[in-house]
């Protein structure tokens, strides 16, 4: 082999050489990142799919289980309303210096009104419609309802001429306390009444004709001081009032919830306190059935409230999550339920 041969030969090898380590073209380089932008965007496409329907699901099983709550609640209170605890409604006594019989007019203390709703833009006497926080959202409905709170009180012997009148109770008197407004029950009628005080080591509820227009606590009631006197005998069912309403209003964040007000006593004086109960509720609508009627109407076409066997609300509920919905926006859901006043049904 000549020595060009072999110059020959080298110089094909370096060309070899140089086509092997060659690297892509622009061309093979841009088909590469499209096809890897391709696989990404499709990877991404998947994974915020995936994202927003575990969002959606997830703030629809936040909605759900706040109007499983919220029912549950405002349901019991439906249903317990007019609840005297012996079956006895109709044969009711009110000597409450607040009621009607005396010329009262708070909410609490008529009973003939133990369920009353206001539809939107009507004012409810319980409540105050505005936009500070707690205040009535005046767009929605709210109901008033009445009865008598869970107890395990009884009476053991009633005093009704002592000096200082008074009953004596089995079982427990619970958070009772000096100032309560009570009901007291047996087969022949019902009384609703404010104490003067109570006295835990004797378990012993006193009245006058101070905090009541009446210590007669017979039925029919009489507003005079001795009233129409009535001894309740032993074994009378003892409880406490539950007064209470519902409402949208407006919380701490400025948005809207179902709120509950309630009769509270402190150190005696009556008042009324608003709690929060179920965070994202935006709408309450309330219809009601009257007794002989087949159809629910609005708080305003009730012509007969103590007729009233039924009421249907309905709630409408937002998510938390402000972007679990379409568009990016909170989710919504309305649901409705229906409960019966169990103490005007046979």
């Amino acid at each position: 082999m000549s020595v060009r041969d072999v110059k020959n030969d080298g110089a094909r090898w370096r060309v070899l050489g140089a086509r092997r380590s060659r690297g892509f073209t622009l061309i093979e380089l841009m088909v590469a990142l499209l096809l890897g932008l391709i696989v990404i965007g499709g990877v991404a496409s998947v994974f915020l799919a995936n994202q927003q329907t575990y969002r959606t699901n997830n703030a629809l099983g936040d909605v759900q289980d706040s109007s499983r709550l919220a029912f549950e609640m405002l349901a019991h209170d439906i249903r317990n309303a007019q609840l005297t605890g012996c079956n006895n409604n109709v044969r009711f006594t009110n000597v409450l210096l607040n009621g009607p019989a005396n010329g009262g007019t708070a909410w609490w203390a008529n009973w003939g009104n133990a369920i009353v709703g206001y539809g939107s833009g009507v004012a409810d006497p319980a409540v105050t419609s505005g936009t500070a926080q707690a205040n009535r959202v005046s767009t929605t409905d709210s109901i008033e309802l009445l009865g008598a709170a869970d107890t395990t009180m009884s009476v053991n012997l009633h005093s009704p001429s002592a000096a200082t009148p008074n009953f004596t109770i089995n079982g427990s008197a619970g958070d009772l306390q000096s100032g309560d407004v009570i009901i007291v029950c047996d087969p022949d009628h019902a009384t609703i009444l404010k104490t003067t005080a109570y006295a835990d080591a004797t378990k012993t509820i006193t009245y006058d004709a101070t905090n009541n227009c009446s210590t007669g606590l017979g039925y029919p009631g009489v507003c005079v001081a001795s009233g129409n006197p009535y001894t309740f005998g032993q074994s009378a069912l003892v409880s406490k009032l539950s007064a209470v309403d519902w409402y949208i209003g407006v919380n701490p964040n400025g948005g809207q919830s179902l709120y509950r007000v309630s009769l509270v006593n402190t150190a005696g004086v009556l008042s009324t306190t608003a709690q929060e109960m179920v965070r994202n509720v935006t709408a309450m609508t309330i219809t009601y059935l009257q007794s002989g009627t087949t159809s629910f109407v609005t708080a305003a076409s009730v012509t007969n409230w103590p007729g009233v066997t039924a009421a249907q609300v309905q709630l409408t509920l937002q998510s938390d999550d402000a972007r679990a919905g379409t568009n990016a926006q909170a989710l919504t859901r309305t649901f409705s339920t229906t409960a019966t006043l169990r103490n005007r049904v046979n």
